[in-house]
């Protein structure tokens, strides 16, 4: 199969379709792309072209193809449908994206989309599903699973599995509860069919079962799913029912979204934002770390103040400031970065004092390796050793204090349940920045004797 490339020649194509209301070729065009395709290619569009294909297509697609958009092209077709429409697209979906979906709409609309859904019980359960927080294992699991009673016989357990398994997209696991509906295990398939007709499912399942809360947060769930290799994982509520699953394209979106959150709190903005949003949301995310930033620059800029007299007596001491205040700034975030890295896979394991010297030694012995190229670059180039050694003790204590703030400040925020990607960015690099100003010009004062 050719992957799909959506190119201008194609999105003109389809709009020129569409404007000639030519719906015969439009919808046989449509029937050869994946509604993952066809969401994009929606996302492309104008508000009202996208509304025109997603109401001439059948529904059991456009459902998937709503679920796949952009969520603010989606937000603006849903606006062009009425109840009735967008309650016919929620009841081809799995609860789980029909209640992503149901979040979207205006609070006055939401109950209006509900009762418009035929099925009740399906209706019911995306009720059931808005309840849980977005981000928690509640809000991420779907209600459509396959479950069997410890009591049933194989007989039995097939015959009810065929009736469960025409609402289930994909079949990832069997599970096993008890009469109270509490998980006890899974069943393998292969078991089920070897089993005698006779036997009874409590003397053939697996007891041992991976399963989570439906509190649990999405990335606590998403790291257990990748440790494990789990396609798909049970949620139990808090006396064990079993009321869900998560699969793993759910949890692929929590990784991308926390990704995309930790990368741009890293780069020093301060909210969830994207390209297409107006300048003044752009503006209120980026500011805050600015206005840090320029408050460490006038921090470092006060320190340089008090030294000088000694920048006016040795002015090579000058040019090389930007050269400390970099090389501070890059070893803590170099630092950060692989802390809040390990923090985030669960790699990082052992005291935070072993992490410290570690760390700390590494930076000592880079910052050797720099100091002597930096020596000899400079007395060769001034022809001070003096001047030369100050520069160079500085930059080796300047980058084994910068290793220390990198690492320890993203173990101590994560001490603190804060998010610890928060120091990868402009809080370390304007920490580092005065620190080592500071430590620059000190230094280089005891050694020049002035």
């Amino acid at each position: 199969m050719t992957p799909f490339k959506l190119t201008e020649e194609l999105l003109e194509e389809i709009r020129q379709l569409i404007a000639e209301n030519k719906d015969a070729e439009l919808q046989s065009m449509m029937k050869e792309f994946h509604y993952a395709d066809i969401a994009e290619i929606a996302d492309e569009m104008e508000v009202e072209e996208a509304t025109y294909l997603i109401k001439l297509l059948d529904s059991e697609k456009t459902s998937d193809i709503l679920a796949e958009m952009h969520e603010d092209i989606r937000e603006a077709v849903l606006k062009n449908l009425t109840a009735k429409e967008i309650a016919v697209e929620l009841s081809e979906l799995d609860t789980d994206d029909a209640a992503d979906i149901i979040n979207e709409l205006p609070k006055e609309l939401v109950q209006e989309v509900i009762s418009e859904i035929e099925d009740r019980e399906h209706a019911k359960d995306i009720v059931d599903l808005l309840r849980y927080e977005e981000d928690s294992a509640g809000g991420l699991m779907a209600k459509e699973l396959v479950k069997v009673n410890e009591n049933w016989t194989v007989t039995t357990c097939v015959k009810e599995m065929r009736a469960q398994a025409e609402n289930v997209t994909r079949v990832h696991s069997i599970y096993v509860v008890d009469d109270e509906g509490k998980l006890k295990g899974r069943l393998s398939l292969k078991d089920l069919l070897t089993a005698s007709t006779k036997s009874h499912i409590k003397d053939i399942y697996i007891p041992k079962v991976d399963s989570v809360n439906v509190n649990e947060r999405g990335e606590e769930v998403a790291r257990i799913m990748s440790k494990y290799d789990l396609e798909a994982i049970p949620v139990i509520d808090e006396i064990g029912r079993l009321v869900g699953r998560i699969t793993i394209d759910d949890i692929v979106d929590v990784i991308r979204e926390e990704a995309d959150k930790d990368y741009q709190m890293a780069a020093g903005i301060s909210q969830d934002v994207e390209v297409s949003d107006s300048i003044w949301i752009l503006t209120r995310a980026r500011l805050p770390w600015l206005i840090l930033g320029l408050l460490g620059g006038l921090g470092a800029a006060a320190i340089m103040g008090t030294f000088e007299d000694m920048i006016s007596k040795h002015a090579i001491l000058f040019f090389f400031t930007p050269l400390i205040a970099a090389m501070a700034g890059n070893v803590g975030v170099q630092s950060s970065a692989i802390v809040v890295q390990g923090l985030a896979n669960d790699d990082l394991k052992g005291s935070v004092r072993n992490h410290l010297l570690k760390e700390m030694l590494l930076a000592l012995l880079n910052g050797l390796i720099l100091a002597i190229l930096l020596l000899f670059f400079t007395w060769v180039w001034k022809g001070t050793f003096a001047t030369a050694l100050a520069i160079s003790l500085s930059l080796i204590v300047v980058i084994v204090v910068a290793g220390f703030i990198g690492t320890f400040v993203p173990l101590f925020l994560h001490k603190r349940n804060i998010d610890p990607a928060i120091a990868t960015g402009p809080f370390i690099t304007t920490s580092n920045d005065i620190f080592g100003i500071l430590i620059y010009f000190s230094i280089a004062k005891i050694i020049l004797g002035i």
